[in-house]
């Protein structure tokens, strides 16, 4: 039955979750692809079928306090948990999907168990040497994934305020590094900061603006 489900999975149903859950499973998920700044964070978490965590669900659909909640019931209960991480400079060698899956990769190398299968959050997965499948909205359906949604965005964000004290008048703590109006703002007031991925557009014609000065 396993060998029938596909690679990428589309509307997966609650029989293909149970199948794939079984036995020793990596769920990975990332945060971080849209900002203009700071890296590129993934997760990668094997729960433990002992100790079922209420509540996993998509990190967006969590209000702040449940994920930071949630995230501590993650790091107490799961098995085996790893961030991964593309730097600003990595993404813009390799362009973001690349450095995503990169540090996709790093995640799922870094646990400490060997998971058995790993399922990824959307239509694309690296090559982790491990039978894999991508989930498409699987940060929503599949707790190890939605436990790895709620990994990234809160460690993420928390590395966005550490930005934000450093650097007040750009607002990171609010926008999260997001293309936002407020962060255009900042960007054509204080310029680019080395944590910039200089090759996101926005970023490149600030840099551009800069350098006819």
């Amino acid at each position: 039955m396993l060998d029938t489900i596909p690679v990428v999975i589309k509307n997966i149903t609650q029989e293909q979750v149970d199948l794939l859950s079984q036995g020793i499973v990596a769920g990975v998920d990332e945060v971080g692809r849209g900002p203009l700044v700071g890296d590129v964070v993934t997760a990668a978490v094997i729960l433990d079928p002992n100790k079922p965590i209420i509540g996993l669900n998509d990190s967006k659909k969590l209000s702040e306090k449940r994920r930071n909640a949630l995230y501590q019931d993650i790091m107490d209960n799961a098995l085996s948990v790893c961030v991964g991480r593309a730097s600003p400079a990595e993404i813009d060698e390799l362009n973001i999907l690349h450095a995503t899956m990169l540090a996709m990769q790093r995640a799922v190398s870094g646990l400490s168990i060997q998971p058995h299968r790993v399922l990824v959050d959307g239509n694309r997965v690296p090559d982790f040497g491990i039978t894999s499948h991508a989930v498409i909205k699987g940060d929503g359906l599949v707790a190890a994934i939605s436990a790895a949604s709620i990994i990234a965005k809160v460690t993420r964000d928390a590395e966005m305020a550490i930005l934000d004290s450093q650097y007040p008048q750009y607002g990171f703590a609010k926008h999260k590094g997001y293309p936002t109006k407020a962060h255009f703002e900042a960007l054509a007031l204080h310029g680019v900061l080395p944590e910039h991925r200089k090759s996101f557009k926005p970023v490149a014609e600030r840099i551009l603006l800069q350098n006819k000065f």
